[in-house]
């Protein structure tokens, strides 16, 4: 069993930065592929970045050079640093765990944070 607790969310204009964070119980983080996820207002859940227990890692399109995933097992905390942001991020954003394949699809995660919302004024 993991549980997951997001932090960092806020209200921020266009071009600012945000680093979310979320913090994983269990001793048995380092094996869990971990990914974050966003829905938007009227919108479907969607796949944002991603990064396995080894390290690769995989971003959506519209978010690539903007936003960066990284994760401190030592810590149990996986990390989404959001630079240069856009109105179009505004969402409510939520951390995910996967044991076994690692995939962008949300059904494929068995566990999820609470979520955290991101504003971004323009």
């Amino acid at each position: 069993q993991v549980q997951l607790v997001e932090s960092g969310g806020g209200l921020v204009q266009a071009g600012g930065s945000l680093r979310l964070s979320c913090a994983a119980s269990g001793r048995t983080f380092s094996t869990y592929h971990m990914g974050w996820f966003r829905q938007g207002p009227g919108k479907e859940r969607e796949f944002v970045a991603g990064i396995s227990w080894s390290d690769s890692i995989r971003y959506e399109d519209s978010v690539k050079g903007r936003l960066t995933i990284s994760r401190d097992n030592a810590k149990n905390t996986v990390y989404l640093q959001m630079n240069s942001l856009k109105p179009e991020d505004t969402a409510v954003y939520y951390c995910a765990a996967a044991y076994g394949g690692w995939s962008t699809v949300a059904n494929r995660y068995q566990y999820w944070g609470q979520g955290t919302q991101v504003t971004v004024s323009s």
